[in-house]
């Protein structure tokens, strides 16, 4: 049953991944091309949890397989944060509270940039928000806020002094809107994902 399991939550997340193709093909307009290994890593990860989950199976991991995926992950992120299309321009900084935000919801741009920009500044963090409660044990809810916060902003000034990315506090405040989704979540991933 097992072993169906995995060929079944393999077989959907490629066929997914396939069918997708095309939309992930025209973020390489936008995005460095490993954004397509990010978009797998991702889409892989949440069907098995789908399908496991469906299934009341769980997958048992180890902290130092936790902690390989985390780090293949984190560079995989920091490239599609750096390493950019030449043709943008980056030279702009927000320091007001969702004016960004507004801008896309309110039709500002490119549908697919406005979509991507909000959905992957939240999504893209999860994981981490995660993988924090998997690997600690009982880390203080001020720890919880201060390390995401202090390596989140480090990112964006790091983006606007190398010209890699704009500096804007709507991005600290959708990505670390996004940790907070993964520390939430964190109960129903435990379901599925046990740690050794």
């Amino acid at each position: 049953m097992k072993n169906h399991t995995l060929w079944l939550s393999s077989g959907l997340s490629q066929i997914l991944f396939v069918a997708l193709l095309p939309v992930w093909l025209r973020l390489l307009n936008y995005l460095h091309p490993v954004v397509l290994a990010v978009v797998w890593m991702c889409l892989t990860v949440f069907v098995f949890f789908v399908v496991y989950f469906i299934r009341k199976q769980t997958i048992h991991v180890s902290k130092n397989i936790i902690k390989i995926i985390l780090i293949i992950y984190s560079i995989g992120l920091l490239i599609l944060l750096f390493l950019r299309p030449a043709n943008q321009n980056y030279s702009q900084i927000n320091y007001i509270p969702f004016k960004t935000i507004i801008g896309f919801l309110g039709g500002n741009g490119n549908f697919l940039v406005a979509f991507y920009n909000i959905t992957a500044n939240i999504l893209l963090f999860v994981p981490f928000g995660i993988a924090a409660l998997m690997l600690s044990k009982n880390p203080s809810r001020l720890r919880l806020m201060i390390v995401p916060t202090v390596a989140i902003a480090l990112i964006e000034i790091t983006q606007h002094l190398t010209k890699r990315g704009s500096m804007d506090i709507d991005d600290l405040i959708l990505n670390l809107f996004g940790v907070v989704i993964g520390y939430w979540l964190h109960p129903l991933i435990e379901k599925v994902f046990k740690v050794r």
